[in-house]
């Protein structure tokens, strides 16, 4: 997949064939994200067009409303998602007050046309434009015979429309198994394993200390089943997200602390990925050591039971 960043207004616009383009920010590309996606490819095959994306970064509210926010899927993970769908080109556009700014008519006229989008899939809530005056009936409207306009409806699930604010709730109140039904494929995070307090390995439980690598979405304090792979090998593990109250850390951000079970190595400085897959239970206070280590031996058997019954590497 090509990809291709680019700044309004544009200095160059890459010469390319004419695009079937799935316009959003995508956050998750979840469900109904990989619908509208998805309908781009089908276009792009039927018009003999190459299938595109058109995507943000940062999130509007992050430039419009000063939010610092955390991602679902940063962007290198975003795009790595839009690879796996088959799309031939992706274009991020960076948000910023320039952009912001444009009415629909020149985000038409100024964006999409240039960029040679010949054909347009959105969802069913996509709004464009200054204050997000536009919307699908606007951009169908002022697409005219220029471009096709196709919205997708929304994704259902027990009759509950999929979105990332749905996504969010979920993975804030330790739902990671309703947020994989959401999403189509785990909650999943990369990171760096750095240096803690040691105390795992000094109660014979060692643990791998994540350093996100992006600004991703954590979920709720507790302790999960997880996978965590390193390099090609995927390892059963428990994670623990939260302040290690038992031995009264003061952090101000939680800390993502997975023991490998079976495994004894040296991962510091190592990417991993973490995928989890269910939340055992709260964090809690032990009175001591002794009977945090005794909790623990508890977790790893409940998460060694619960992925043995965990047949899709993924779901």
């Amino acid at each position: 997949m090509e990809i291709i960043r680019l700044t309004y207004p544009f200095e160059a616009v890459p010469d390319a064939p004419a695009a079937a383009m799935a316009i959003g920010f995508f956050d998750g590309v979840h469900q109904g994200h990989r619908e509208v996606i998805g309908r781009a490819v089908e276009l792009a095959r039927q018009r003999q067009l190459i299938s595109a994306i058109m995507t943000f970064d940062p999130h509007p509210r992050e430039v419009l409303h000063r939010q610092k926010l955390r991602y679902i899927t940063p962007m290198n993970d975003k795009l790595r998602h839009f690879a796996e769908c088959g799309v031939d080109r992706t274009c991020v556009l960076t948000f910023d007050r320039r952009l912001s700014l444009l009415t629909p008519e020149r985000f038409v006229d100024e964006v999409l046309l240039p960029l040679k989008a010949a054909a347009v899939v959105v969802g069913f809530n996509f709004t464009f434009g200054h204050l997000g005056r536009g919307n699908a009936d606007t951009l169908r409207e002022l697409a005219g015979d220029k471009m096709l306009v196709s919205v997708v409806r929304p994704f259902l699930i027990d009759g509950y429309k999929v979105s990332s604010t749905m996504i969010r709730e979920k993975l804030l109140a330790g739902d990671v198994e309703k947020a994989a039904e959401l999403i189509g494929r785990r909650y999943s995070l990369r990171g760096t394993v750095v240096r803690g307090h040691g105390r795992g390995r000094s109660i014979g439980v060692p643990t791998a200390n994540v350093l996100p690598s992006e600004s991703y979405l954590i979920p709720k304090t507790g302790v999960y089943a997880a996978y965590v792979t390193v390099g090609e090998r995927r390892r059963e593990a428990v994670m623990n997200i939260g302040y290690k109250p038992t031995f009264g850390d003061n952090d101000a951000e939680p800390t993502l602390e997975a023991h490998l079970i079976g495994y004894e190595g040296d991962l510091y400085g190592r990417e991993v990925e973490v995928e989890f897959v269910a939340r055992l239970r709260g964090e809690q206070k032990f009175e001591s050591a002794e009977k945090l280590v005794e909790q623990i031996r508890t977790d790893i058997g409940k998460a060694k039971e619960i992925l043995s019954f965990t047949s899709n590497p993924r779901m």
